[in-house]
């Protein structure tokens, strides 16, 4: 399957933000209570139930203002630190290039929340959003963030905010084919704005959306060069129990099946708890204090010598001659 993207226009950009309403509509996701910041920018940040925005910031340049709109969203990494830092190996990669989760593995740690250089993911309730089922551990709290509309393209539709953007801005298909589309758009965008550039092509090993920049990517509020940096190890002892039950007992795989080791900070981590016993939590039999297992032992003995002196005395009875009457 060839790679796929998603292309983002600023120059086309008019902030109608009918790419947020969109995704809420078709995930389900809840409004959110604001209030007025003095700025059209709403809501503030990413969360649970908002995993696209666009950013608003105004610049000033050659004696006037200009606003600047830019997409805030999961940027999709081939060099995912998601993917590396997830301990329990909820975060995969797509076929397609997308980054995926499995909120049923996912523990709610936070490291995907803590580390990504985009500040995309969030942890919220498992049940955010009706469309989303979760059962292993709930109530939890797992990692929200876009997920390229993966059940539309399954369907062979594009993604909800790309399939509402009315000027264009957004635009969806295979990879290398947005690449060159870019280029030659940045050939022309440069006569009106001389710092235009192309963002994500070779950042992170290469990302799945590609923006067109009127100006340089720390003014868009994008890092200039985001690196997979080094992290703590995640302790295996802090696994939560249901992860460790559902390992021990089969129910979730130690590993995922189809991804690969190299994927991941800590490719062997598992929960030091996951053994079979744990797989019955309601037969697992409690542990016997110390005082009572030599009284245990002790009574087992006087039933044993007990039982065979009866039975020696039947024997003896049933080997004795019968007396007339």
């Amino acid at each position: 399957m060839a790679e796929k993207a998603i292309l983002f226009d600023t120059t086309r950009c008019i902030a109608c933000r009918a790419c947020q309403v969109a995704c809420k509509q078709w995930w389900e996701l809840p409004a959110e209570s604001t209030i007025n910041r003095g700025t059209y920018e709403n809501p503030p940040a990413l969360s649970a139930s908002t995993w696209n925005r666009i950013r608003f910031k105004e610049v000033s340049g050659e004696g006037r203002l200009e606003w600047l709109f830019t997409r805030h969203a999961c940027m999709h990494c081939s060099q995912a630190v998601c993917v590396w830092v997830c301990p329990s190996f909820a975060r995969t990669y797509e076929a397609n290039g997308s980054v995926s989760i499995d909120r049923e593995r996912c523990i709610g740690c936070g490291r995907c929340e803590e580390f990504c250089p985009f500040g995309v993911p969030v942890l919220g309730k498992h049940d955010t959003s009706p469309r989303i089922v979760v059962s292993l551990g709930a109530p939890k709290q797992v990692a929200f963030k876009c997920v390229l509309c993966k059940d539309r393209l399954e369907d062979g539709l594009t993604p909800a905010c790309v399939k509402t953007c009315p000027p264009g801005a957004l635009q969806f298909g295979d990879k290398e084919e947005l690449l060159a589309r870019a280029k030659e758009r940045i050939a022309v965008v440069k006569a009106a704005h001389p710092k235009a550039s192309l963002y994500g092509e070779n950042e992170l090993n290469g990302l799945h959306v590609l923006y067109i920049l009127t100006d340089t990517p720390a003014v868009h509020g994008l890092p200039v060069n985001p690196q997979v940096g080094d992290y703590p190890l995640y302790d295996e002892n802090t696994f939560p129990d249901w992860y460790a039950r559902a390992v021990a007992g089969g129910v979730l795989p130690a590993f995922p099946p189809g991804a690969k080791p190299e994927w991941y900070l800590q490719p062997r981590l598992v929960p030091v708890a996951a053994t079979p016993e744990l797989a019955f939590p309601a037969a697992a039999a409690r542990p016997m204090a110390a005082w009572a297992q030599p009284a245990i032992l002790g009574w087992l003995g006087v039933g044993a010598v007990g039982g065979m002196a009866a039975l020696g005395w039947a024997i003896k009875r049933r080997s004795e001659p019968k007396e007339g009457k």
